[in-house]
């Protein structure tokens, strides 16, 4: 009696392809334990002093916050300290109290609590506060327009500067309807865009963007420039880097450092850059980026953005991804960018891989992974991918590791393409003519009068 093999070739193949993901799955664990190692080691002689010095306000203390909360050891304390220290030169005792809980005791007796700072904080605050709330409830009595807005303004910015964000939100919303000119009209937009940042509601700063963009009179550079960071960090959330590359692009110089409080000029460079090279075409990062004197101002406090941009350009995809790598970590502490650090990196790294392949009929994939400094194997599964999505027109021959361009045969689709044309040309002279006919039997409806 013979027995068949198949259920033991099966178990077998089985067996096999549980072994291929084993492996594969240790070997990615052990790729991303690798970099995670690489990124602490680079994050080791990360000078937070000189990153935090470009801000100013509470965008200083929240970025600080930020950062304590995804790095450990070292930085992590002095992230702490300097979020002490700066939360001590404003108003808001709950920051203060809540960091003292995170530090725990770490930086010694010389950064004890206060208490009576606190207390003469809080004790200065409430007299403030009943002082402004009086003041308001007299001007409403009054009736005084003008009054009651700097009331409301001024009960904003003193819930902004307790931290009560919330608060500050509808106080300097309220402002609105007592505003009577359009530089007031621009001021309380610009208020609630802040304070809306901070809380992280976008849809409340598109809002205001586009009304004070929609004021008459907006000429001030200061004023636009500011309106554009805030309308492109809405688009880099809703992940439209194309829209929030053009805004960071179109911002003058003349802003400089007049926004720390919300963005620095290191991060417009930063975000306009990695947004044009994830969404612009050749033509546009040459027209709006490269050539663009006005962005190249920003572009020169970030050379790594520059040298990246121009090894894009001129297809040096080695350098250009060994800077992306360089800065990974830097931009893995960035309170707008964090989130965006991956999908950026791979749509710029998908353009490259197109962008190389595409003016050739076929390609060695030994040469193309020495280029983009990877492994044939790795490179494989990414033009497969690519090649899955449509991106890429071609196929893969993996014993010879060379890749084919499937070019369509542009005979073919001349030729479908003029009977499409003659088809088209066909039905509109056929509907003309009924037209004509239909006028000369006088087939028309005519209007009742």
């Amino acid at each position: 009696k013979r027995t068949s093999t198949f259920p033991c070739y099966h178990v077998f193949y089985v067996l096999t392809q549980v072994i291929f993901v084993v492996l594969g799955n240790i070997f990615g664990l052990r790729q991303k334990f690798t970099m995670d190692c690489e990124m602490e080691e680079k994050l080791l002689n990360f000078d937070l002093e000189t990153y935090i010095s470009s801000y100013t306000g509470h965008t200083k203390l929240i970025r600080l916050k930020f950062i304590a909360q995804l790095l450990e050891g070292n930085v992590k304390v002095e992230a702490l300290r300097l979020a002490l220290e700066e939360s001590k030169k404003g108003e808001n005792t709950q920051l203060y109290i809540e960091l003292l809980e995170k530090i725990g005791g770490a930086l010694g007796p010389d950064y004890a609590a206060d208490d009576d700072w606190v207390t003469k904080v809080d004790q200065r605050n409430n007299k403030r506060l009943k002082k402004l709330e009086v003041e308001l409830n007299g001007y409403k009595t009054n009736l005084i327009k003008e009054s009651i807005r700097m009331g409301h303004n001024d009960l904003g910015d003193y819930y902004y500067e307790r931290g009560e964000l919330q608060d500050a939100f509808k106080s300097f919303v309220r402002t609105r309807d007592y505003c009577t000119t359009s530089k007031h009209i621009i001021s309380m937009c610009l208020n609630v865009i802040r304070a809306s940042i901070e809380l992280g509601n976008f849809l409340h700063v598109s809002t205001y963007v586009q009304k004070a963009e929609q004021t008459p009179d907006v000429q001030e550079p200061v004023v636009l420039a500011k309106l554009r960071c805030a309308a492109g960090l809405v688009a880099l959330q809703s992940q439209k880097y194309k829209i929030a590359a053009r805004k960071f692009l179109d911002i003058q110089t003349e802003l400089s450092g007049a926004y720390s409080d919300v963005i620095s000029s290191q991060d417009i460079a930063l975000y306009g850059g990695l947004c044009a090279l994830a969404s612009f075409d050749r033509s546009e990062l040459k027209e709006k980026v490269i050539d663009n004197s006005m962005f190249r101002n920003y572009l020169e406090l970030v050379p790594e953005v520059r040298e990246l941009i121009s090894d894009f350009y001129a297809a040096r995809y080695a350098s250009c991804l060994g800077y992306l790598e360089s800065l990974r970590p830097q931009l893995s502490l960035d309170l707008h960018l964090h989130l965006h650090v991956q999908p950026l990196y791979e749509q710029i790294r998908h353009k490259a891989l197109i962008q190389y392949v595409t003016p050739f009929t076929s390609v060695c994939l030994t040469k193309m992974a020495a280029a983009f400094n990877t492994s044939v194997p790795g490179l494989q599964r990414e033009l497969a991918k690519l090649i899955m999505d449509n991106q890429i027109q071609a196929r893969i021959d993996s014993h010879n590791k060379v890749l084919y361009a499937r070019h369509a045969d542009q005979r073919s689709a001349t030729f479908q393409k003029v009977l499409a044309t003659g088809e088209a040309y066909m039905q509109d002279t056929k509907a003309m003519l009924l037209r004509a006919s239909l006028l000369q039997h006088d087939l028309v409806q005519k209007p009742i009068v």
